[in-house]
């Protein structure tokens, strides 16, 4: 496959699971060979790296090759996380957001409507008000269908529905549309031999600047604080942003229902029982 895509021969290979490999060029680097597991995720992805690439912000995984299913990007040797890299980090990440988008839900050059994010189909509708575009395309479609699984029962879905009737009042100020890589949780931040911090996995579109930065928090990531400062000395965010995580990260939260079940919609509702009667 890396032989085709590349158009260089491969001398070795090393399997990391059903659908991720390092593989070895002949007389060449090792590259990342990763098949796609959905309908035009490959391109999705493609599309999703280039898009941030061209913001010259944070680094990505040079795309060598790819077809409908395979994708072949550059292997980036990584290092431990560390507070330089964290600050580096958090100035970059506030300049890619700055790049920006041409609305909210705005899909990457080339990148197909209908896209993911990883596992879950992801749908890419533009709009221009950030908290109606929000409820109707990034928190509703995934909690009916944790209530078509069964993740979460129809009387609890009322609670997440009023915190989407009420998102208008609990927005905060209006923000333009930001460039985002859309599944920012600390699996997607690679931490660089260089000391230098790579993205992969995006699930790109244009959204609220503040959701990647939820993301990072609620899987935690190394050096949290030192990202979040030097991205708000870059860029300082809206007063309230902390008191407005947890709106953020309905979306994350409902996407892991969906996937993975219970305990993340029971983390959904605790969240949207602080924001449903406030």
């Amino acid at each position: 496959m890396a032989a085709r895509l590349t158009g260089r021969p491969v001398s070795g290979e090393r399997v990391r699971s059903g659908g991720l490999a390092e593989v070895t060029l002949a007389g060449g680097p090792v590259v990342m060979v990763k098949r796609g597991d959905g309908l035009e995720a490959v391109r999705a992805e493609v599309a999703g790296l280039r898009w941030l690439a061209a913001a010259r912000a944070v680094p990505v995984p040079e795309v060598l090759g790819h077809d409908e299913r395979w994708m072949v990007t550059e292997l980036v040797p990584t290092g431990r996380p560390d507070a330089e890299a964290a600050t580096r980090f958090g100035r970059a990440l506030a300049a890619l957001h700055a790049a920006g988008a041409p609305a909210f839900g705005a899909a990457p050059p080339d990148g197909p409507r209908d896209a993911w994010i990883g596992l879950a189909p992801m749908r890419n509708e533009s709009g221009t008000d950030w908290p109606h575009w929000y409820a109707e395309h990034r928190v509703l479609p995934y909690l009916r269908e944790a209530v078509d699984l069964g993740a979460l029962r129809p009387g609890e879905a009322v609670v997440i529905e009023r915190v989407c009737e009420r998102l208008p009042e609990l927005a905060g100020p209006p923000e333009p549309p930001a460039r985002l890589h859309g599944d920012l949780w600390s699996g997607n931040v690679l931490w660089g031999a260089d000391g230098r911090v790579r993205l992969i996995d995006p699930a790109a579109h244009g959204g609220h600047r503040e959701t990647d930065l939820a993301m990072l928090r609620l899987f935690g990531c190394p050096h949290l604080d030192r990202i979040v400062e030097s991205y708000q000395e870059a860029a300082p965010l809206s007063d309230g942003w902390a008191g407005r995580i947890g709106l953020h990260q309905l979306f994350p939260l409902l996407v892991h229902a969906v996937l993975f079940g219970r305990s993340y919609a029971e983390q959904a509702l605790t969240t949207s029982r602080n924001f449903a009667d406030m």
